[in-house]
């Protein structure tokens, strides 16, 4: 037989806790009692704030009217609305219940004992670190489920502990700078509201831009939206998969051709620089472009003008060019595969697009918002049900890399609502819907595999691994150099400093 995972209680000791243990009849059973009497739990994790003679004289109470295992952790606060230290209070307990009870622990938080800053903590772990289900109660309603309709990135809160006051003051009062045609690319992150921030600047001139990040971060999304925020928004928006047009078709792709100007050319046929006249041409991959295919393209931005294949006479175009790759193309510039005339003429506003796992507090966001995406396309579907996902699903998730990024994701809660029977899916569908991170081994060959050739630097590339490690490991470790060092193998606290200063990473 499988063994359940055990249902464990996480909860602060509140004052009508400690009255209720006292025999105060107003305090009734208190909250946590209440809790104990109205569902059963394998454990029962109480922080406290008070002082130890009262929380062990509770814990005795407690643990004769009870039949759970009663777990205490004593956290002297500096004041019980202190945020920065509730949250480390917490995070240190729920650390360690993660190692203890395993990760498919059913945990619930109650949010009704201590104060509301203890409570608002709660529903920031909950709704995105360290998911949970939350409940509250009370001696008029008994126990309830909170249903909490808002998310909170937990990730912020060691962000904004480290960030300066203005920083503090903008994120609490949310302000958004996002012009509206950005509106639908979800984010709450620093590191995307830099790169929307420069797309809206962007938009409104008719220079080039060029974007950088791996596949699935939402290039084209952008493309389309740096489209619609600028003077050309009425008019058509072409995108191009640059890899996937063979070599001998890259000029009558691109610039149409003339009927009869080779076999197959039945008929006119205008390219995608006319097909664009006036609004945007998207050129994705365009690193996949052969060197001969490179030559031509670089000569039409240059003139503003095209040669249909089979005509002699140009044509204007006014066509504003936003090229995007999953590679750096000024390293492919470096390695003599791509123009470097051309990489200066695309390269006028450059946007780097971050990867899924470097965009703090957007994961959660996202999954929301793609799974109710999922809901809305398959509407329509017979026995269609809405999806939404249990606790240790979205616990799976959270702890999923996404090498695919957001592309990957879509498509994992797309095979997870097809694959769950229910309207909520399981720990158990999500593992079989998250794919192994298989791409990360294509990532590995991709470095151990590149050509000896001209530009190739081994230092460059350790330099690079070692970086990756590192910023990951730090942020794992929520700052501790200590746990850091452990995460990747190093000694000592002192030896991990001295690897993150030889690569730039002492900050």
């Amino acid at each position: 037989m499988p063994v359940k995972p055990p249902r464990v209680l996480v909860s602060w000791i509140g004052g009508t806790d400690l009255r209720a243990a006292s025999g105060d009849v107003a305090a009734g059973r208190g909250p946590i009692g209440q809790a104990a009497d109205a569902e059963r739990y394998d454990r029962i994790e109480l922080l406290c704030n008070y002082e130890k003679a009262e929380a062990t004289r509770y814990v005795a109470w407690l643990q004769s009217e009870s039949s759970s295992e009663i777990r205490l952790h004593f956290h002297q606060l500096t004041s019980p609305i202190n945020f920065r230290e509730i949250y480390l209070a917490v995070r240190d307990v729920l650390d360690l219940l993660r190692k203890t009870a395993g990760p498919d622990a059913q945990v619930t938080y109650h949010l009704s004992p201590g104060t509301p800053a203890m409570a608002s903590v709660w529903i920031l772990l909950a709704k995105t670190s360290y998911p949970a289900r939350l409940i509250q109660t009370s001696s008029e309603a008994g126990l309830q489920e909170a249903d909490i309709p808002f998310d909170i990135a937990a990730e912020f809160i060691p962000d904004m502990r480290r960030a300066s006051d203005s920083r503090i003051i903008e994120a609490a009062e949310a302000k958004s700078q996002t012009v509206a045609e950005f509106a639908d690319i979800v984010h709450r992150s620093p590191e995307m509201k830099r790169v929307i921030a420069m797309a809206a600047k962007a938009a409104t001139r008719s220079i080039p831009v060029l974007m950088e990040g791996e596949s699935g971060t939402g290039k084209e999304m952008l493309a389309k939206a740096i489209h619609q925020a600028s003077p050309r928004a009425r008019k058509p928006f072409i995108a191009v998969n640059c890899g996937a047009i063979p070599p001998e078709l890259v000029e009558s792709e691109f610039f149409g051709h003339k009927k009869g100007a080779f076999s197959g050319a039945v008929e006119d046929r205008k390219g995608h620089f006319e097909q664009a006249d006036g609004g945007t041409l998207f050129l994705d991959e365009i690193a996949e472009l052969p060197k001969p295919a490179q030559v031509k393209l670089l000569r039409a931005l240059q003139e503003g003008a095209i040669v249909p294949v089979g005509e002699s006479k140009p044509r204007k175009v006014d066509v504003r060019v936003v090229a995007a790759t999953n590679r750096s193309l000024s390293e492919e510039v470096a390695a003599g595969r791509f123009r470097e005339d051309l990489f200066f003429r695309l390269a006028v506003a450059v946007l780097k697009l971050p990867p899924l796992r470097s965009r703090t507090g957007d994961l959660n966001l996202l999954i929301d918002s793609l799974l109710a995406q999922v809901n809305r396309t398959t509407a329509s579907e017979p026995d269609h049900l809405d999806k939404r996902l249990s606790v240790g699903a979205r616990k799976l998730m959270l702890e999923h890399p996404w090498p695919g990024n957001v592309r990957e994701l879509l498509n994992t809660l797309l095979r997870a609502t097809v694959w769950s029977d229910g309207d909520q899916i399981s720990p158990d569908v999500m593992r079989a819907a998250i794919l192994e991170p298989t791409s990360l081994t294509g990532r590995s060959s991709g470095i151990l595999n590149q050509p000896l050739e001209e530009g190739f630097s081994l230092e460059k590339i350790m330099a690079e691994v070692a970086r990756h490690y590192l910023t990951r490991a730090v942020k794992d470790a929520h700052g501790s150099k200590t746990k850091a060092a452990k995460l990747v193998g190093l000694s000592n606290y002192q030896t991990l400093t001295n690897w993150m200063k030889k690569y730039g990473l002492e900050q």
